[in-house]
């Protein structure tokens, strides 16, 4: 079956009701034996939707690393709203630039043996723009490939779009060395003075705003206070260096934005397009956002192999942890039953993760619990396949980049 988003249903949201909802999964998935990695249709179709609503009629160009599984990437697509690809890796873009004719690759790259098969490849050159930040980065593509002796290569500039705070100093992820519009024109007329490359597109990403949930607990307060001063100064700033741009070069997408932050983003004038991935599959890292509530698409389910004591159940295997800082936060969430919770000095292990709670005095050897995964993409890495689910049927199988027998990053 392919995954077709546009015929899905959604005229309820069952995930509503954990009890049937999870419950369903299991149903769906009884006769499956060993670790399951399962997507469901119609949440997948109403956060596909949910975001272009969110959008607001701005072009939303998909974040592969937060979905990982072509067939979805496709069916995604398909949908009016959605626009184009930001890649990972370039041997990914090349990959992926195969069926597709738009792909923006999200972070500079150095790898020698791809940048020469875009070079030599005059249909990859067209479909994929690298994404820079240092003339080093041309400098290298001009040793693989000389400016005369392979096709034009499409770039995009990524300027810093954190914040730099008075007396706090940076806020935001340490990407981008250029930051003010001056810093960033400067790289573009040395970009547009060289033979061999094009400058079409900017791209700013304000993780401190899309990448920062801001319904979390305590400290909400003082993280909404951050977010709105780092969003007044970076609408000025991000329409100083596009403006700054325009004059260099006729660009062809200004891109900004994530999941958390499509409505601030696709609101300021000089964005072409957003980009969301992980608003998609929904890890669990974005239950905590004030704007929007996103469904769990995605999930797996481990087998209760053994009972310690009464009241602890163990599964086998757990530890498929996200990557970013050694927090409780990408650690993977048990969801159902409910009220499960990992032993503190073990966490999610290895080979097996013990449960505690009520809920762990009920389960019994083969019993299936359901985790989320703490980021979206990242669950992919450690499945070939994702069961899909449609109430509580399986009605197919998309496999996922492992899968598919490629490894990126």
């Amino acid at each position: 079956m392919s995954l077709d988003l546009l015929s899905t249903r959604t005229a309820t949201k069952p995930w509503a009701d954990p009890a049937s909802y999870w419950g369903a999964m299991s149903h769906a998935l009884a006769e499956v034996s060993g670790p399951v990695a399962a997507i469901h249709a119609e949440a997948l179709r109403y956060n596909a939707l949910d975001l272009v609503v969110r959008a607001g009629g701005v072009p939303i160009r998909v974040a592969s690393k937060s979905v990982r599984v072509r067939e979805v990437l496709d069916a995604v697509l398909a949908l009016p709203g959605y626009a184009g690809v930001l890649a990972f890796t370039l041997p990914e873009a090349l990959w992926l630039a195969e069926t597709m004719d738009d792909i923006v690759l999200g972070y500079p790259t150095v790898d020698r043996a791809a940048i020469a098969a875009l070079a030599a490849d005059e249909t990859a050159a067209a479909r994929v723009t690298l994404m820079v930040d240092d003339l080093a980065q041309l400098d290298l593509v001009d040793a693989i490939a000389a400016p005369g002796a392979r096709p034009e290569i499409r770039v995009a500039i990524d300027a810093d779009a954190s914040w730099r705070a008075p007396a706090l100093g940076h806020i935001g992820v340490l990407r981008s060395p250029v930051h003010e519009a001056a810093e960033v024109a400067a790289l573009a007329r040395s970009i547009a003075a060289r033979p061999g490359f094009r400058l079409v597109g900017l791209m700013m990403y304000e993780a401190q705003i899309a990448g920062q949930g801001d319904a979390t607990g305590s400290g909400d307060a003082v993280i909404r206070w951050m977010q709105r001063r780092s969003a007044a100064e970076l609408l000025d700033r991000r329409a100083a260096i596009v403006a700054a741009l325009r004059d260099i070069a006729p660009l062809e997408f200004v891109n900004g934005g994530g999941t958390g932050s499509l409505e601030l983003t696709a609101s300021d004038q000089s964005v072409t397009e957003v980009t969301a991935g992980s608003g998609l599959l929904a890890g669990h890292l974005f239950d905590g956002y004030r704007a929007f509530d996103p469904a769990p698409a995605a999930a797996f389910g481990l087998e209760v192999v053994r009972k310690p004591a009464s009241d602890v159940a163990t599964v086998l295997g757990g530890g498929w942890i996200a990557s970013g800082p050694a927090l409780e936060s990408r650690q993977p969430r048990a969801v159902w039953p409910a009220d499960l919770r990992m032993a503190p000095r073990e966490g999610a292990g290895e080979v097996q993760t013990p449960l505690r709670g009520d809920a762990a005095r009920e389960l019994r050897i083969g019993d299936r619990v359901w985790f989320r995964h703490s980021k979206s993409g990242e669950l992919a890495e450690r499945v070939a396949a994702y069961h899909l689910v449609d109430g509580d049927q399986r009605v197919g199988e998309l496999p996922t980049y492992r899968g598919e027998g490629k490894a990126f990053l």
